[in-house]
Formats: C-alpha cells, sequence, structure tokens
C-alpha cells in the first residue's frame, strides 16, 4: 500500500475525502487452522473476507487467542467470530474475555458467529455449551430452519432448506434466554440462532469449501473411526455450494445498512 494511501488496513475506520469515515467490519480470530491447509488456503479469516466478498481495507482482524485487545463496538460496523480448534468448555482465559466483550456488543453492532464462535456467542449470553451427545458432526448435512426463520433478516432467504459444511465436536446444546430458534440437523438440534435483531451463531461453516471440509475430515479421521463413523463416507458427502457465500455476503448487507 503506498505511503500517501487514505486506506491504513490497522485502522479501525477507513478515512475518505472530507474526513468521511466508515466503520470496519472485526473479525475475531479464535485460533488457526492446520497448518498445511493454511499454506494452501489462507486461514479462517482469509476464508471469511472471500466469501463475504470483502476487501481487506474494509475489515480488522483480532487474534484473541494471542491476548491482542479488542476496540470498543461503538468503533466498528459489524462482528464476525471466527472457529477454532479450542473448545468452550476449556474457559481458556482469552475465550472468557472475548465472551464478555461480546455480550457488551450484542444489540450495539450486528454480530455473526461460526463454529466456536456461535456457541462462544451463545454462552455469552447465558446459553449452554457441551460435547455433542450425537457425537462428532463432519461433511455436508441437510439444514433445516424453522418457521421463525421465514422473516429472518440474515437466513429467510435460504429458509426452505440448505445443504452446508459441518466440523464440531461441542454444541450449544441450551440456546440462551430470549434466543429464537432458527435452524437444526440429524446430528445438531441449534444449527443456527438469533439474538434481539442483529446477533447470529451459526453452527454450520458458511466459509467453508469443499477442499476445506476434506481436509478437516481427514485431520480427525481416527476420531471419526473411534466414534464409529466412517470418514470416506463422510467426504463423498461434500460439495461446494453457494448458499455459504450468500449468507456471507447478506450478513456483508446488513453490516453496511
Amino acid at each position: 500500500m503506498k505511503p500517501d494511501s487514505p486506506f491504513h488496513e490497522n485502522d479501525i475506520t477507513l478515512r475518505k475525502p472530507g474526513n468521511m469515515s466508515i466503520k470496519k467490519l472485526l473479525i475475531i480470530k479464535c485460533g488457526d487452522t492446520i497448518p498445511e491447509l493454511a499454506v494452501r488456503k489462507g486461514d479462517f479469516e482469509d476464508w471469511i473476507i472471500a466469501g463475504a466478498g470483502l476487501k481487506s481495507p474494509e475489515v480488522l482482524t483480532i487474534n484473541v487467542e494471542k491476548d491482542e485487545p479488542l476496540p470498543t463496538a461503538g468503533e466498528l460496523s459489524g462482528v464476525i467470530i471466527t472457529g477454532s480448534h479450542a473448545m468452550v468448555t476449556e474457559h481458556r482465559p482469552w475465550s472468557e474475555k472475548t465472551a464478555v466483550w461480546l455480550a457488551s456488543a450484542v444489540g450495539k453492532i450486528p454480530v455473526l458467529g461460526i463454529c466456536y464462535g456461535h456457541q462462544l456467542l451463545g454462552y455469552a449470553l447465558g446459553g449452554k455449551v457441551a460435547d455433542n451427545p450425537a457425537g462428532r458432526e463432519m461433511g455436508m448435512v441437510d439444514i433445516r430452519f424453522s418457521a421463525a426463520a421465514t422473516e429472518d433478516a440474515l437466513l429467510g432467504e435460504f429458509s426452505s432448506g440448505i445443504k452446508a459444511p459441518v466440523s464440531h465436536k461441542q454444541s450449544l446444546i441450551e440456546l440462551p434466554p430470549s434466543a429464537v430458534h432458527l435452524a437444526s440437523s440429524t446430528r445438531e438440534p441449534n444449527q443456527a440462532f438469533r439474538h434481539g435483531d442483529s446477533a447470529w451463531g451459526l453452527q454450520f461453516h458458511p466459509e467453508f469449501d469443499i477442499d476445506i471440509s476434506n481436509a478437516y475430515i481427514d485431520y480427525c479421521h481416527d476420531l471419526l473411526v473411534d466414534e464409529g463413523q466412517i470418514p470416506g463416507e463422510i467426504k463423498k458427502s461434500c460439495h461446494d455450494s453457494d448458499s455459504g457465500t450468500a449468507i456471507l455476503q447478506r450478513f456483508g448487507e446488513i453490516i453496511r445498512a
């Protein structure tokens, strides 16, 4: 980037001529992906940025696992919380601090939690996270939307149902008080929820493509076998889908509004 450019990637706002500023979307990075996958495909935040059709100067990425400090919500246009290889029930200090921050941000700016981010958001708002009693859920699954999803600002246009990638061991087994249940799958009762008008949790991965899904199935191969699941059969379920990208782009429209 040229030194005289009005855009600085580490600034919270984008500066435009006439002293107008556009607030950035915050990506809360809750860890790193598989090293081999990162070399080929980038990391969690890269998949989200690409899927949402954003440009790097529009985004501020904060790695909370490395204790990078979070800005105040009022300085931002919205926030997306990534997945993680950690577990919410481990109650790591960085995760607990992020939960407190999220609880204070909800209602002020649009919030979207993905997988670990979904669970952490639910936990921050008073829900309960634990190991999924049905076991690890991976591959591509049918997402069934509730009647409440029909009019939902984020998921309404998808409410007839989609297939989406999943990769998780833990679940938000109890939704927060006042949360609206939006979606489920065969192994996961709480695939999506909304809290208030502008905070959403998605247990599925709108940012995954078939390559990422297959890499995680290979990564968890032995764990899946131990549970009696067949990794090769799970991989056969995987394919690319436009639905995840459309959901991320819809969230981008919400924050711009």
